[in-house]
């Protein structure tokens, strides 16, 4: 089975505020066969996704303008999404309890979030 078949269907919240960093996450999602959620780029609305939509994991970016993203990251734990970060910095803007998440690193290709997806699908219920 390739990658692209094992995530087809993932429901994958997008969260990232770069209008042009969100459409080319949304078009390789769309390339691997997932299903974008969002995508949502404050995070009031990527509150409100997560807490309405159907998910079954979800890509943030660290940092909303200036906002930190960690109260969904919290919100998502609680609901047993599992979830990836991505940005430019790796792990060293996460907090104590977001260690380990998986990290995209900005600039990332398409090979790269296939495998991150491929590690939260093996999460999802």
């Amino acid at each position: 089975m390739s990658m692209a078949e094992d995530l087809a269907g993932l429901r994958v919240l997008v969260v990232e505020d770069e209008m042009m960093v969100s459409m080319l996450i949304e078009d390789m999602l769309d390339d691997l066969g997932c299903k974008v959620v969002g995508p949502a780029s404050r995070l009031d609305e990527a509150m409100a996704l997560a807490k309405d939509a159907e998910l079954d994991c979800a890509v943030l970016d660290v940092n909303l303008g200036g906002q930190p993203i960690f109260p969904l990251a919290d919100l998502l734990r609680e609901k047993g999404a599992p979830f990836a970060f991505a940005t430019g910095y790796g792990d060293a803007g996460l907090r104590e309890v977001d260690r380990g998440s998986p990290v995209l690193q900005k600039p990332f290709r398409e090979g790269d979030l296939a495998r991150v997806l491929g590690e939260l699908r093996a999460r999802v219920g």
